[in-house]
C-alpha cells in the first residue's frame, strides 16, 4: 500500500511540475511549445528523419514560432517569413552568434572558422576576407577561364563516353571539386591525365566519413551524457579527422610554395590560396596559416558538395518534367545559338534557367535548417520573449514547402519565379536557400555562376532521360547537404544540333 501512495505522489509532483512550468512559461511569454517534454530527453522524442519534415509538421501544429528543448538545449524554431525576417533582419546582430557545438569545435578549428565563430571582430574579419580577397565579383571574374574549362571537359567526357547511361552525381562531384580546387589551389583531381586522384580520393574520405559522425556529433550536442553510453569515441574520431582535413590543406600549402604554381607577379592568374599567401608575408601575425587553411578548408567542402547535391537535384527534375527541359533548350538556342557553347556572360540573358535553379533550390534547399544562430540576449520574435542562449532553427524547407506562402509548394514550377527576376515581387524571406543577413552564406553568387555554367551547358548539349521512362526516385538520403537517396543515373544524349560543336572538343 505505502509503495502505490508514494507512485501516486510521484505522479502528482510530476504533474504539478509539469503544470506550474506551462503557467511560468505563459508568465514569461515564451513561444507555445509541445507536451511532454521529459527530463533530459526533452522534445527529441518528437523528431523523426528527415528532422527538417519533421519539424515542419510540428510549427504547423504549434504555430510558426515554437519552443523546445531538444535535450539539454534551448531552441527556437522559426517557420514563416515573417519571423524569420524578425530573427535574420531585426534582430540580426543578437543571432550572429553560433553555438558551441561539436563540429565547430573540432571542424572549425575551435570555433575560430568562418561557418562557426561567433560575431565579433575575428569573425568580421573573415567575413571581409572572404568577401574582398577571395569571393568578391572581381576576383571571381579572374577566375572563370577555370570554370568555364571544367564545364567544358565534363562535357567532352560526357560526349565521348561509350555508355550513354551517365553517372551524374559523380560527374557533378567531380566538376565542382575539380572548379573549386583549381580556383583555391590551381590543380584539379579528376579527370584525364590527373596525378592528383589519390589525394582526391583521400580528401573525398574524409568528407564522407564527416557527414557519417555529424549525426552522432548532434546526439552528443543534446544529449551530452551518451558518450557513456555508446557514443564514447565520437570526439576522438573528430579529432582524428580533423587533422587528417589539416594535414591535407597543409600539404596544399607546402606543395604551393615548393612548386611557386602562382607567379606573384601575374594577378590575373593568382589562386585563392596565392591571394592568402600574399597577405601572409605581408601580415603574418594576423594571415596565419592556421587562418588560411580554415578557409579553404570551408570554401572546397562547403562550394564542392552543397553545389553538385543541387545540381543533380536541378537534373532529376528536369528528367521528371520534359516540358520544362525543352523550354529551356529553347530559350538556350535563341539566346545563345547553336555555334558555340554558353558561357557566365550570357546567363542574365537566360531568365527561365536561373528560375529553374531558384525552383530547384527552394523544393531542395542545401542546408533546409540553416547553421544554427544563438541568441547573445533576450529579445522579441513574434510576440514571444526569448531568452539569451537559446538556440535557433530557421526550418527553410518548412517556408519554401508551405502552401500558406507558396501555391501548389510539392509542384516543380519554375515559372513561379518569372515574377521575381522581373522585379514584380519579392520573395525576400519566403525564398531563403542561402540564409540572410550577416550570417548568410557569402559564397551563393559564385555557386549561381558555376549552376548556371554547368546546368545551362547539360541542357543546351544533350536530351536528357530515364532508363525505364519512368518518374524518378525523388526521397531523401539523411545528412547535410541533403543528395538524392539513389544517385542520379541518366540516359545522356547528344543533340543532334549541337553535334558538330560538340565533335570539336
Amino acid at each position: 500500500m505505502e509503495t502505490l501512495y508514494i507512485f501516486y505522489f510521484f505522479v502528482l509532483s510530476l504533474v504539478l511540475h509539469k503544470l506550474t512550468k506551462r503557467i511560468l512559461r505563459k508568465l514569461q511569454n515564451l513561444p507555445p511549445s509541445p507536451f511532454p517534454a521529459p527530463p533530459f530527453l526533452g522534445h527529441l522524442y518528437l523528431l523523426k528523419k528527415p528532422f527538417h519534415k519533421s519539424l515542419a509538421k510540428l510549427s504547423s501544429k504549434y504555430g510558426p514560432v515554437l519552443s523546445l528543448r531538444l535535450g539539454c538545449v534551448p531552441v527556437i524554431l522559426v517557420a514563416s517569413p515573417l519571423a524569420a525576417e524578425e530573427c535574420l533582419a531585426k534582430n540580426d546582430i543578437i543571432f550572429a552568434n553560433r553555438p558551441n557545438f561539436l563540429n565547430g569545435k573540432y571542424f572549425g578549428y575551435n570555433y575560430t572558422s568562418l561557418p562557426w565563430s561567433s560575431y565579433g571582430e575575428h569573425w568580421r574579419n573573415l567575413r571581409r576576407i572572404s568577401s574582398l580577397e577571395v569571393l568578391s565579383s572581381h576576383k571571381l571574374h579572374m577566375l572563370l577561364d577555370i570554370r568555364a574549362d571544367e564545364v567544358r571537359l565534363m562535357i567532352r567526357r560526357l560526349f565521348r563516353a561509350d555508355d550513354q547511361m551517365a553517372d551524374m552525381r559523380s560527374a557533378c562531384f567531380e566538376l565542382t571539386f575539380n572548379i573549386m580546387t583549381r580556383m583555391i589551389t590551381g590543380k584539379r583531381y579528376y579527370g584525364e591525365n590527373v596525378e592528383n586522384s589519390e589525394e582526391a580520393r583521400f580528401f573525398h574520405e574524409i568528407t564522407s566519413e564527416t557527414s557519417k559522425l555529424n549525426p552522432k556529433a548532434n546526439v552528443l550536442d543534446f544529449l551530452p551524457f551518451m558518450r557513456w553510453f555508446g557514443l564514447r569515441d565520437v570526439e576522438e574520431k573528430m579529432r582524428d579527422l580533423q587533422e587528417r582535413r589539416d594535414k591535407f590543406m597543409q600539404n596544399v600549402i607546402d606543395e604551393h610554395r615548393s612548386t611557386n604554381v602562382v607567379a606573384p607577379s601575374n594577378e590575373k592568374k593568382k589562386t585563392m590560396i596565392g591571394v592568402l599567401l600574399a597577405l601572409h608575408e605581408k601580415e603574418p601575425e594576423y594571415y596565419t596559416e592556421e587562418l588560411i587553411k580554415n578557409l579553404m578548408l570551408v570554401l572546397l567542402q562547403a562550394g564542392s558538395d552543397t553545389t553538385a547535391s543541387t545540381m543533380e537535384w536541378a537534373l532529376a527534375y528536369l528528367l521528371d518534367n520534359p516540358d520544362i527541359l525543352k523550354k529551356a533548350q529553347a530559350e538556350i538556342d535563341q539566346q545563345v545559338g547553336q555555334d558555340r557553347f554558353i558561357s557566365e556572360s550570357d546567363l542574365p540573358q537566360l531568365p527561365y534557367l536561373r528560375c529553374i535553379i531558384n525552383e530547384t533550390t527552394r523544393m531542395q534547399p542545401a542546408t533546409p535548417l540553416l547553421m544554427p544562430h544563438k541568441s547573445s540576449e533576450d529579445c522579441i520574435v513574434g510576440g514571444y520573449q526569448i531568452p539569451r542562449g537559446t538556440v535557433l532553427f530557421v526550418n527553410v524547407w518548412g517556408i519554401q514547402h508551405n502552401p500558406r506562402y507558396w501555391h501548389n509548394p510539392e509542384k516543380f514550377m519554375p515559372e513561379r519565379f518569372e515574377s521575381f527576376l522581373g522585379g514584380k515581387e519579392d520573395f525576400n524571406f519566403k525564398f531563403l536557400p542561402f540564409g540572410s543577413g550577416r550570417r548568410g552564406c557569402p559564397g551563393n553568387n559564385l555557386a549561381i555562376h558555376v549552376l548556371g555554367l554547368a546546368l545551362g551547358s547539360l541542357i543546351q548539349c544533350f536530351n536528357w532521360g530515364t532508363k525505364d521512362g519512368k518518374k524518378m526516385d525523388m526521397s531523401e538520403a539523411l545528412g547535410v547537404p541533403v543528395h538524392k537517396f539513389q544517385p542520379l543515373v541518366a540516359k545522356c544524349c547528344p543533340r543532334p544540333n549541337m553535334l558538330q560543336l560538340l565533335s570539336q572538343i
